[in-house]
């Protein structure tokens, strides 16, 4: 059974509009409506290339959900029962082996196939650097949005602030932007090239703009807190995000009719509606798990919103046939990559990710950059950990996509002051908790922020903060990505080559690669999280 955890502020305005009659009324819209007078929007967000359908584990009602060729049939279905649909999407679309071979190609074709009308740019699409997501995104057919993305230093834009799309009557003006805090989660360098400005005041912008030429506002956001990688995210209320920048944003602008939100994977079962603005906020789980659903019916005269339906479909794929065009495509793509699917080693057993836990996989990585590079203490930040590693034979692929980043393991010097640093800054839990190798942390979360580590050890003895250790880290984390600013700080020593190189290395080097034992993150029975 699913469990939602929204914010105080989230759950206050949602609750403020009901019963409300100068707001638009929620619930099943009257069929008794006009038919030119309703909108329908399809939206997704933060897909991620999870092309394939997974297990639903975590759902009672479902055994397996996702897809993107399920998810299209879905869409079909719904354009051809529903009047004036329109389909978007908040951004995150790269990451995945595949999306990594062809520099994001795979993605914008797949969109284009499933007819999308617009798309919000997300972090993860600077995944290859600003250069080329500046290229790639050309081949798509449909407006990639940023009003808030300049080259730096300048008022040249990156890409289209907004754009008008009409159909069967109605006329939309979209907007995308992508939050300050979401370029925290690229690498720097690869952000670098260009600015990331306030998107309130972009927004307002576009608002200014578009108002008196369409009949609504769509805003696609990117913004919010990082979501949790893991799978069964939607289940765990400890994971869920708030959509409270959403919100903040919602308030700030006037005149944004429905808020389509990305990155943090916050899940609405309905619309949140802005008590000022009246806004309708909205975003999905994302990994295309499920199809957000937003439906308007409008004054025929005033053209504002009278009432509204919305609600989040999961995307079942025992009872939706995969799209026969989508499909074709993508096992094109698959078929001219076919080396991806080669074994390159056996495990002893599944291992899972888990944000702000110990977990094998976690583990696992951790192991891998200490051997690899010698270094006496070794970090992985959860969320670069992307996909579950299966039980038995693993192929090349299962590699790239648990970790698609193409950065290097990074050695580096570093006092234990900062090493100490590190671990706290991890136990706030903020960007998931750091996975360890060589280090032993036992800490109590029932403490403030910053003094949560009750212990931090090497070799069974407490780590002094004036002794000098050698640290093995992402490239991502060397530059300080996540925020992790006592990276930065401290001497970098060596390079290694790619993540990605010395995994694979390490599973064929291996007839079997084990489970490595659990017991380095430790936490307290009255302080596990």
């Amino acid at each position: 059974m699913r469990e939602f955890q929204w914010s105080v502020a989230t759950l206050s305005l949602a609750l403020a509009c009901w019963g409300c009659s100068a707001e638009p009324r929620a619930g099943a819209i009257d069929e008794a409506a006009a038919a030119e007078n309703v909108v329908t929007l399809l939206f997704t967000n933060d897909v991620e290339s999870a092309y394939d359908p997974i297990p639903a584990y975590w759902l009672d009602e479902l055994d397996t959900i996702g897809g993107i060729a399920e998810m299209t049939s879905l869409i079909r279905q719904l354009r051809a029962t529903e009047p004036a649909t329109f389909l978007f999407d908040s951004g995150d679309i790269f990451t995945g082996a595949l999306a990594k071979l062809t520099r994001g190609a795979l993605a914008f074709e797949l969109m284009m196939s499933m007819g999308y009308d617009a798309m919000a740019i997300g972090n993860h699409e600077f995944e290859y650097g600003a250069e080329i997501l500046a290229w790639e995104k050309n081949r798509a057919s449909f407006p990639v949005l940023a009003a808030n993305l300049f080259y730096k230093d300048t008022d040249h834009p990156f890409a289209p602030p907004h754009t008008v799309i009409e159909r069967d009557g109605i006329r939309i003006g979209v907007i995308g932007v992508m939050g300050q805090d979401a370029a925290t989660a690229i690498i720097p360098s690869y952000i670098a090239p260009l600015d990331v400005t306030d998107p309130v005041e972009a927004v307002r912008r576009s608002v200014s703009e578009l108002r008196d030429e369409v009949d609504l506002i769509v805003v696609l956001t990117h913004q919010g807190k990082t979501a949790p990688m893991q799978t069964d995210a939607e289940s765990d209320p400890r994971l869920q995000r708030d959509i409270d920048a959403d919100i903040r944003l919602a308030g700030a602008v006037e005149g944004i009719d429905v808020l389509l939100a990305g990155h943090a994977d916050a899940g609405t079962p309905e619309p949140v509606v802005h008590e000022k603005t009246g806004t309708l906020i909205m975003q999905t789980y994302g990994q295309a798990t499920h199809l957000g659903f937003l439906q308007l019916v409008l004054d025929p005269d005033t053209r504002r919103i009278t009432s509204y339906d919305g609600k989040l479909i999961p995307v079942d794929a025992d009872e939706l046939a995969p799209d026969a065009v989508v499909s074709a495509k993508l096992a094109a793509y698959r078929e001219a990559h076919s080396e991806i699917q080669a074994k390159v080693g056996t495990t002893a057993a599944r291992m899972n990710r888990r944000y702000i836990e110990e977990s094998d996989i976690g583990n696992l990585f951790a192991d891998i950059f200490r051997q690899v590079s010698g270094a006496e203490i070794a970090f992985v930040h959860s969320g670069s950990l992307r996909k579950d590693l299966p039980g038995g034979d693993v192929a090349l692929v299962d590699i790239l996509d648990t970790y698609p980043f193409v950065d290097d393991v990074v050695l580096l010097e570093m006092t234990g002051a900062q090493v100490l640093r590190v671990v706290e800054q991890s136990l706030t839990l903020e960007r998931g908790l750091l996975q360890a190798s060589g280090v032993g942390v036992t800490y109590d979360l029932s403490k403030p922020e910053y003094e949560r580590a009750v212990a931090v050890t090497r070799n069974g003895e407490p780590l002094s903060p004036r002794q000098t250790v050698t640290v093995a880290v992402s490239g991502f984390l060397a530059e300080g990505g996540d925020l992790y600013d006592a990276f930065v700080e401290a001497r970098t020593l060596e390079s290694f080559g790619k993540v990605s190189d010395a995994v694979v290395d390490y599973f064929r080097a291996r007839e079997v690669v084990d489970v490595p034992e659990r017991g380095r993150l430790i936490a307290p029975v009255n302080g596990s999280p």
